[in-house]
């Protein structure tokens, strides 16, 4: 991985901007706002995706596999954190001296003086910042952002604006948040992960605890969640603060929800209350709508207006997106890859599944955070699944760690009849059409690229019809 220099300076003019990992939804966002503003993008990544198609077919040449050749004559190079750094690009570029930039830092120097809205949180970040840009579109307004995954309504993770107001997804993991200038933070939640870069749940709060005191207007927090609760603790008694969550102390408080069908509930503001109804499953996103709408109304929008905004919010790509429909049996997508998100994601699917199962096909992210939370992935997994089948560790940017395999997870299941580990994808999806049924909701989950056996899954289930 390939940690950004957070004293880095940042250039004064960019030049030809080469982006190492271009693909990814957030480094292909950043990379179309570069064209928009008129700059020369090139790009790489290891495979094609819709990104890299989209992009070439706005003229940035992008090439598939990496090689020193690429750079051609990029001024700068921006780089994903997910890269190795024997990267040939990433060498090359440091041979010659180019301003490399990690991608906060490269949408940093874009944003520039703007007003900046930033999402921070260990989950719920996606949806949230989504719900925001659809929010203040909703309203009329047209703010500049940059989100971590496509926003289904509108096709795009990111856009350019006509208004002073920018609004980003904020990436704790490497410490990249704190790049920022940020106006109004909005904190999901203070959930302590990425420990293997911050090396300690201290030194991980600290970071969050930076991030929200240089909020220089407003800090959006959760009033449910003991972490943000925890930073909450530590911010200045001058730092304006709104909380948001079920809590009876929050400043927008959410009640009523009713989650069977479509996602109801109302909140409460300053003695008033208002109510919507959700296109998107589950309890966690009423949490996640009244946390876009505390911020709408910080930003001087009416409660009831914003909220009815945020509601129009349709969903991102790759959270419970569904792929199929094949015999009865549903496929869905998510990126959920910690326990906390495996679990909300679960009990979505579950108020809206009526009779059928759930069956989860779980790739495990990261040698480290398999090894660290192995056993709370087995437990909610047994808890909320009728049925998992856990795949190979998906290592991304991790060297293997001996016998941390998918099989760690598998084996920490005390009814060992729900789960099977397998590790070869085409025996996976074959084993998921065997024992699905119409009605049953079968969901792959995990933020690398568990995705790819969704065209498996689907040959399996056609190849079993009658």
């Amino acid at each position: 991985m390939i940690y950004p220099d957070l004293s880095l300076e940042l250039p004064v003019q960019v030049g030809i901007v080469h982006f190492i990992g271009v693909g990814g939804s957030g480094m292909s966002g950043i990379a179309h706002l570069f064209v928009n503003a008129g700059y020369v993008v090139t790009g790489s990544d290891a495979t094609e995706n819709a990104n890299t198609i989209a992009l070439r077919e706005r003229g940035v040449r992008v090439d598939i596999g990496h090689d020193a050749r690429n750079l051609g004559n990029a001024d700068t190079v921006v780089v994903t954190g997910a890269l190795w750094p024997d990267n040939p690009e990433y060498v090359r570029a440091q041979k010659k001296g180019l301003p490399v930039l990690h991608r906060s830092q490269a949408l940093s120097w874009l944003i520039g003086d703007q007003r900046l809205v930033a999402v921070a949180g260990a989950h719920g970040k996606t949806t949230s910042t989504g719900m925001i840009a659809t929010g203040l579109l909703g309203l009329d307004q047209d703010p500049s952002f940059v989100n971590g995954g496509v926003i289904e309504a509108l096709g795009v993770s990111s856009a350019d604006g006509q208004d002073p107001l920018f609004v980003v997804e904020a990436d704790e993991s490497d410490g990249s948040f704190l790049i920022y200038n940020t106006a109004i933070a909005l904190i999901t939640n203070v959930d302590p992960e990425h420990l293997d870069y911050y090396g300690s749940r201290e030194k991980f709060m600290e970071a969050f605890v930076t991030f929200v005191r240089n909020a220089s207007e407003l800090v959006v927090i959760s009033a449910d969640d003991a972490g943000a609760q925890e930073v909450l603790g530590q911010l200045d008694d001058q730092q304006k603060v709104l909380t948001f969550g079920e809590s009876e102390s929050a400043d927008v408080r959410v009640h009523s929800i009713v989650t069977q069908g479509p996602v109801s509930f109302s909140i409460r503001y300053r003695g008033e209350d208002f109510s919507a109804q959700l296109s998107v499953p589950g309890h966690h996103n009423a949490i996640n709508a009244a946390g876009a709408a505390a911020v709408l109304i910080g930003l001087g929008n009416d409660p009831q207006a914003s909220l009815a905004a945020v509601a129009e919010f349709g969903g991102t790509k790759r959270r419970f997106e569904l792929h199929a429909e094949i015999g009865g049996v549903r496929v869905y997508d998510d990126y959920a890859h910690h326990p906390t998100e495996v679990e909300a994601l679960l009990t979505s699917a579950r108020t809206v599944v009526g009779g059928g199962r759930v069956i989860a096909v779980h790739q495990p992210h990261l040698y480290s955070r398999t090894r660290l939370f192995s056993r709370e992935f087995a437990e909610v997994l047994e808890s909320h699944a009728d049925h998992t089948v856990v795949l190979a560790v998906c290592g991304a940017r991790e060297d293997p760690e001996p016998g941390v395999t998918g099989e760690l997870v598998s084996e920490k299941f005390k009814d060992p009849t729900k789960v099977a580990y397998i590790d070869e994808w085409q025996a996976a999806a074959d084993y998921v059409a065997q024992i699905s049924q119409p009605g049953d909701y079968v969901i792959t989950m995990g933020c690398g690229d568990v995705y790819r056996i969704i065209p498996q899954l689907r040959e399996s289930l056609e190849g079993r019809r009658p």
